[in-house]
């Protein structure tokens, strides 16, 4: 009986979940096509935006499940209880439980799948995304901000201005700055080329050497060739540009420390490694949290009711994410904090729920007495 009910609530709530995940993306394409539509155009077009949307499509999906599960939750425990399938249960003794356990077990399975295809399909379909709409549709946005390559890097007391170049090859019209712990200039070194010879050992052609003193006296040195020793080796400027969301978890790891080794922000960088897991897994408590709410004594509207709750929430969560990224990136918030915020409300709030359906958490009423 336990399994066959089991397996009930599960098909149930997997078709919910299918549909409406099914649905909120294809609103949100439809949205998006109709605000850019403009924007296309040129001989085969229409195959580009074709390969543009399928693109998105996957993208959409890993944005959108979260929401979906918690929506369906709702959904499922809502039609059930419409239909007096809720009261039957209850009448054959079984509890609450017998609704959050097969619902919690597929939300999981999804969070963890979400997790993985977040990691092997939606970032590789996000750089696609950003390739068709900049080279073939010529639409940037911020497209420089994440790609436009990292040409300042500081180590220690040094400075570098690579103009180009890469760590494999060596670097063109470059600019070494040495500074004193006053933060004075001491050294300035340019040069047309930087190769990397061994170690922390660079060669240097065409060479210009300015020494500054602390009188204020100049040395100008000129060399053809010449090699320094500038404590960093060539991995050191291992710095990879996209965006930070559409990288897997080791580029993130190694963007990460070549950042802080150089000098560069990495907050994004950490609050997207985070994210890679806390996102979707807060779809698991989001789910949890909707059918609580669905389950409560007195409710009305049973559908219309889940689908408000289920939309306010996600709003409100949406909400938090947005807030919680503003503060990491201007340094007010760790990123950690930042990522799992929104799944530890939802947690602590199932909970809450949870445990006062069950009588575990019950707060106590002030009496009011009245004065003749």
């Amino acid at each position: 009986m336990k399994g066959t009910l089991f397996r009930y609530v599960v098909g149930a709530y997997v078709r919910y979940t299918l549909g409406i995940l099914a649905g909120v993306v294809a609103v949100f394409l439809v949205v998006d096509f109709v605000d850019r539509a403009k924007a296309y155009g040129g001989e085969g077009w229409v195959l580009d935006v074709l390969k543009l949307y399928g693109y998105k499509a996957l993208v959409t999906v890993q944005q959108l499940g979260p929401a979906a599960l918690l929506l369906a939750a709702g959904t499922t425990v809502s039609a059930l209880r419409k239909k007096g399938e809720v009261t039957a249960l209850r009448s054959l003794t079984f509890g609450p439980a017998a609704l959050y356990l097969p619902v919690g077990v597929c939300a999981l399975v999804a969070c963890v799948g979400l997790v993985a295809f977040d990691e092997t399909v939606a970032a590789r379909a996000g750089r696609r995304v950003d390739e068709i709409t900049t080279q073939r549709f010529n639409r940037w946005g911020d497209w420089r901000m994440y790609y436009t390559p990292k040409q300042w890097f500081r180590r220690g007391d040094a400075i570098f201005f690579l103009r180009g170049g890469n760590p494999q090859e060596g670097f063109e019209n470059v600019s070494i700055f040495t500074l004193t712990p006053e933060f004075k200039l001491r050294r300035r070194v340019d040069a047309g080329r930087m190769r990397p010879v061994e170690g922390t050992r660079w060669e240097l052609t065409d060479v210009v050497e300015r020494t500054f003193t602390e009188d204020g006296r100049t040395s100008v040195t000129q060399q053809p060739t010449a090699e320094y020793e500038l404590g960093v080796g060539a991995t050191t400027f291992r710095i990879r540009p996209g965006r930070p969301e559409q990288m897997r978890l080791g580029e993130l790891g190694e963007q990460i420390v070549a950042r802080a080794e150089v000098g560069l922000a990495t907050k994004a960088f950490q609050l997207a490694w985070h994210n890679r897991f806390a996102y979707p897994l807060a779809g698991l408590p989001a789910a949890l949290l909707a059918v609580g709410l669905a389950l409560r004594t007195n409710r009305r509207g049973h559908l219309t009711a889940a689908v408000v709750e289920g939309l306010l929430i996600a709003v409100a969560m949406w909400g938090l994410m947005v807030v919680s990224r503003t503060l990491v990136l201007t340094e007010r918030l760790a990123p950690a904090v930042a990522a799992w915020m929104p799944t530890t409300l939802l947690t602590i709030v199932a909970a809450a729920l949870w445990l006062r359906r069950e009588g575990l958490l019950n707060f106590p009423r002030r009496s009011v007495t009245r004065q003749a």
